[in-house]
């Protein structure tokens, strides 16, 4: 979606063939727009990322080998915080037994029966 358009524009438009939904960076990249956006962007959120993906983050972010570690067969909770031009590892082992977690989790495993959607 264009920033003059409004989603119900977007809406009416035809499907493009083949369009797709990726989260692969490779993949993202390959459109300019989006490449823009990225080169723009001063807050990235990365977890774990596949081999091809971490070398272009490594080139575009400027990552250290040690630090593409932290998002190389990481875990949950596990990932890089790229921040202007800091870069943060972060481990964030959420407590599962609380309120809040039966809130936030996505994964369909952790939810309640009783959650209403």
């Amino acid at each position: 979606m264009k920033m003059s358009e409004s989603s119900r524009e977007v809406d009416k438009k035809p499907p493009v063939k083949n369009n797709q939904i990726t989260q692969n960076v490779k993949d993202l990249l390959s459109s300019r727009e989006v490449e823009n956006i990225f080169e723009n962007s001063d807050f990235v959120y990365m977890l774990n990322q596949a081999g091809g993906d971490r070398q272009i983050l490594a080139k575009q972010l400027g990552i250290s080998p040690h630090q593409l570690s932290y998002v190389t067969h990481s875990s949950e909770g596990e990932g890089l915080l790229f921040y202007g031009s800091t870069i943060l590892p972060f481990v964030d082992h959420f407590p599962k037994d609380t309120e809040l977690y039966r809130i936030m989790t996505t994964k369909l495993s952790d939810m309640s029966d009783n959650f209403v959607y």
